[in-house]
């Protein structure tokens, strides 16, 4: 359990997909600039990272990877197929997470409006498939770090939103005005966040 629970605070905090590793930076100042649109695209990312990590896990153990088809008697390397495997898992999420929205939450699916979509190729999905096989997570690890990876990104974002909201209301030089000044937030969120470094529980 306490493994379980530092891979989570790792995934979340110490190797924070935005904030660590500069994975889906696109989105994450695109859509940070309104709460209500953060926290949407931080709940589809933590979805789809939840749902196609150990779903990729899955079919890279017993169908990708060298030896994996073993279960059929069948000898054969098929890992040159991950990347379009993987693509192919996160667009099929994606395309159910948008119907779902247009469905049940229409307010939510046209406020993300062309940056749903975008979950597809937005590098921190892919990233955290392909970090999960270049670690050799167990299908467990694999679900901790999904979420935990998720939960990281969403955490950033949201972070970022609440600061940027804020500053509506300041007055900052003329140059500053804008994305540079998200550039600086951002820049000093992920300071912050550099001060995880070495936590471990237990």
């Amino acid at each position: 359990m306490t493994e379980a629970l530092n891979l989570f605070v790792q995934a979340a905090l110490v190797q924070n997909l935005a904030l660590a590793l500069f994975l889906g930076l696109c989105m994450f100042f695109a859509t940070s600039k309104r709460m209500e649109t953060a926290l949407g695209m931080g709940a589809a990312v933590f979805l789809v990272l939840g749902i196609s990590v150990p779903l990729n896990n899955l079919i890279y153990t017993y169908l990708l990877r060298p030896g994996g088809l073993a279960w059929l008697d069948f000898d054969a390397d098929l890992s040159f197929l991950r990347l379009v495997s993987f693509i192919g898992i996160i667009a099929a999420l994606v395309q159910m997470l948008e119907m779902t929205f247009e469905r049940y939450l229409p307010a939510l699916h046209n406020a993300l409006g062309i940056f749903l979509p975008m979950v597809t190729v937005n590098c921190a999905i892919l990233g955290g498939s392909l970090f999960m096989v270049e670690r050799s997570y167990t299908f467990g690890e694999s679900v901790v770090y999904a979420f935990g990876s998720g939960f990281g990104w969403a955490l950033a974002i949201v972070a970022l939103a609440g600061i940027q909201d804020r500053l509506k209301y300041a007055d900052p030089p003329e140059g500053l005005r804008g994305m540079g000044l998200g550039f600086m937030v951002a820049g000093f969120m992920s300071l912050a966040f550099l001060s995880f470094s070495g936590l471990r529980i237990g």
